[in-house]
């Protein structure tokens, strides 16, 4: 795996991660992937229900982003029963030294049909590749990472504060078309409940200034089939996830990618 200037540790897409700039995360799965995907629910309704608006984050808008309403909740309500009967490994409570504690359960599957459904089949594609967005990116778009990761956080389960790394992945533009070299830019997370759901905290907190101060943190708090997009790799910003207090907090995470 790639490693950035600053030392950063990967968000979920592996191991766990630093709790400061200065100590080197973590890339080492806790489980080996599972090889077969799962079947997938469909799209139902056709996306997007909504025509989708980029919006960027306040205190935090060259690096933070939203679309809100990327999934609809009827959606999401599909998904969490669908994954529910994953396989689920719940991470250890005790990191390595240097990594950032993370006590979740998740899931994690190389599928690149998955990702390229989530990239097409969304509106996100689209949204995304308008001329007013494509300096954001980093570079070509060519889809996003095949490495997908589900995060189930139950009471008492939180990621302590972290940044994510970025990594060199091969991404098929197109099912069965020759696999391109990227890299990885931005985290992508798909919030699937929120207090609306009975999740109560949760929230994703960043620290603009990479130190933890509750007086500049900003907070950005669930919603049930939102999407929030943030920088990685050089430009990553300190952030964590809150402890969740009641209920459950479901994501589907991924990332951007641009050509090498």
């Amino acid at each position: 795996m790639a490693k950035d200037k600053r030392s950063k540790g990967a968000h979920g897409s592996s191991g766990s991660s630093t709790t400061t700039s200065s100590n080197k995360g973590n890339n080492t799965n806790n489980q080996p992937p599972i090889s077969t995907p799962p079947a997938w629910p469909v799209f139902k309704p056709k996306l997007p229900v909504v025509d989708l608006q980029l919006e960027p984050y306040p205190g935090v808008e060259d690096k933070v982003v939203v679309f809100r309403s990327f999934w609809p909740r009827s959606l999401c309500k599909d998904y969490v029963a669908f994954l529910r009967e994953l396989p689920l490994v719940t991470t250890p409570g005790k990191p390595k030294r240097g990594e950032a504690v993370r006590v979740n359960d998740r899931f994690q599957i190389d599928d690149p049909k998955f990702a390229h459904r989530l990239w097409t089949e969304t509106g996100l594609k689209e949204a995304l590749l308008k001329e007013e967005y494509l300096h954001m990116w980093g570079g070509q778009v060519v889809g996003l990472n095949p490495n997908i990761r589900i995060y189930r956080y139950r009471p008492g389960q939180f990621f302590d504060a972290h940044y994510d790394d970025y990594n060199y992945v091969t991404v098929a533009p197109e099912p069965g078309a020759p696999p391109i070299s990227a890299k990885t830019t931005w985290t992508l997370l798909l919030y699937l409940t929120s207090q609306a759901d009975g999740c109560i905290g949760g929230e994703t907190v960043f620290f603009p200034r990479d130190r933890r101060n509750p007086k500049e943190e900003i907070a950005v708090s669930l919603e049930t089939g939102m999407l929030l997009l943030h920088k990685h790799g050089n430009d990553c910003m300190l952030h964590e996830a809150r402890e969740v207090t009641a209920g459950e907090k479901w994501v589907i995470r991924t990332d951007l990618c641009i050509k090498r």
